[in-house]
């Protein structure tokens, strides 16, 4: 947790393509207190990052080194191949990889995907990152083979994509360093698992738990019928009904 001990925040790295929205709304909904701060990192320096404590947690690509790192999987992305916008594979809505067997396929340094053979044909040199193998094919040189959210990410008017089959997908994790899941990762990973505002685990779980009770008793409460003498012979606390109280409250009679 960084921040002070009376002002917490939690830092979440994130890689490119990785859109954490939704799950940053969730956390302010329930932990307004807490600020979330936003870490932006390359896929090659986000387990540097988290292992350095610049970040608490964050939404990263596998693999990742488990004996630095803990690592949830949260899900897989869809590869597709990256061409020119007037390019002949755009003809079909899915491409095998063996159709790309005659191009040229970018491989940049920075590829997040665990290739045992790189479909297609080499080039000459890897560029250095995706962005710049972008660059190329917009200008003719070769195809890229990316996650679905990069291509997304470097989206370009002049480029298209399709998925590919049969390729290596990228997985996306939520991962801490190993050893040190605090309240606030306990919150962050409840709220990536899907977990309600009332589950057992977290920080903010005692007080919502503690509110839900309140509500539920206030509710009992509301729907508590009024207690109405329904007929002569009700009984009232005590046991005693009305035919007793009159009995205890008449005056004796006088006699002649």
């Amino acid at each position: 947790m960084t921040g002070t001990q009376d002002s917490p925040t939690f830092r979440l790295a994130y890689v490119p393509g990785v859109t954490p929205a939704k799950w940053v709304r969730t956390w302010g909904e329930r932990l307004p207190e807490v600020p979330l701060e936003l870490v932006a990192v390359t896929a090659a320096e986000a387990a540097g990052a988290l292992v350095a404590g610049e970040a608490d947690a964050g939404l990263v690509r596998l693999p990742v080194d488990r004996d630095l790192l803990s690592a949830i999987p949260l899900y897989a992305e869809t590869t597709v191949v990256v061409v020119p916008k007037d390019h002949e594979l755009t003809a079909a809505e899915e491409v095998a990889a063996e159709e790309l067997d005659g191009y040229i396929v970018q491989h940049p340094m920075d590829d997040c995907l665990e290739w045992e053979k790189l479909p297609g044909q080499p080039a000459i040199s890897r560029p250095e990152t995706t962005a710049d193998a972008i660059e190329l094919v917009a200008a003719g040189v070769g195809l890229l083979l990316v996650p679905q959210s990069l291509a997304r990410l470097h989206h370009r008017k002049d480029l298209a994509y399709r998925p590919v089959n049969d390729v290596p997908q990228s997985q996306v994790a939520l991962s801490w360093p190993e050893g040190q899941t605090t309240d606030l990762v306990e919150e962050f990973i409840g709220i990536v698992r899907g977990r309600t505002v009332n589950s057992t685990r977290g920080r903010g779980a005692p007080a919502a738990a503690a509110a839900a009770k309140e509500k539920a008793k206030d509710r009992a409460k509301g729907n508590a019928k009024p207690k109405t003498n329904a007929g002569p012979n009700r009984t009232e606390p005590g046991g005693r009904g009305k035919a007793a109280r009159t009995a205890k409250t008449a005056k004796p009679r006088r006699r002649k």
